[in-house]
């Protein structure tokens, strides 16, 4: 059983490589980037609150986060193993994400810090478009669609999310250096921290993420 974080920058791919292990491993990614996206898209309370923080690329306050994670962690498919991509974002969500765990007897297997450089997170998330329909990631650079502006899956427009505009990211990254970067030396000290070097072709760097996670459920 695999209960894993994938910790980066902004942009470093955590919910590209998400996917993958999903369909790989059969277990739920949990993404507290996404749930925040759909709280705005359905103009929920919390997506109204949410919303006032993430197009100025500031965090949004843990409460608000540790409330929809420990209501995640309620639903049956995550009792089988998950994938956290961008939880904790602090350390007092991993604290508070130990208490959790530590309630439902449950242990993290591993935290996968994927290595990239800066130069390549600006290339990636200036280049980065998303779905308006299913959600779906190209990228103008690495990953074009088949028609421009258009996705493959279903034909909708494709859009550059206002946090992915370049100033925009340049704060995303202080506020990580701030606010996130901490979390590196909290996981190294409890023995979970595996840095896995990611630049370079994408296959070539799935295939290491994919060497990592196979040696843990071994364990």
């Amino acid at each position: 059983m695999i209960r894993i974080i994938l910790f980066g920058e902004p942009g470093a791919g955590k919910g590209t490589y998400s996917a993958e292990l999903v369909k790989k491993y059969g277990i739920p990614q949990i993404s507290t980037g996404d749930m925040l996206r759909a709280a705005v898209k359905e103009g929920s309370e919390l997506g109204k609150k949410a919303y006032e923080f993430m197009k100025n690329g500031e965090l949004v306050p843990d409460p608000m986060v540790i409330e929809m994670v420990h209501n995640r962690f309620q639903q049956a498919d995550a009792a089988h193993g998950f994938i956290l991509d961008g939880f904790p974002r602090t350390v007092t969500q991993a604290q508070s994400l130990d208490q959790m765990l530590q309630k439902m007897k449950l242990e993290l297997s591993a935290v996968i810090k994927i290595e990239i450089s800066k130069e390549t997170i600006l290339s990636r998330l200036t280049g980065r478009r998303v779905c308006t329909n299913c959600g779906s990631t190209f990228n103008v650079v690495t990953m074009k669609p088949k028609t421009e502006g258009i996705c493959d899956k279903c034909g909708h427009e494709l859009i550059q999310r206002p946090d992915d505009q370049p100033d925009t990211i340049l704060n995303r990254l202080a506020v990580y250096q701030k606010d996130t970067a901490p979390l590196i030396e909290f996981y190294r000290n409890k023995g979970l921290l595996r840095p896995i070097e990611c630049e370079g072709p994408y296959n070539e760097a799935l295939a290491r993420v994919f060497g990592a996670l196979d040696k843990l459920a071994k364990v």
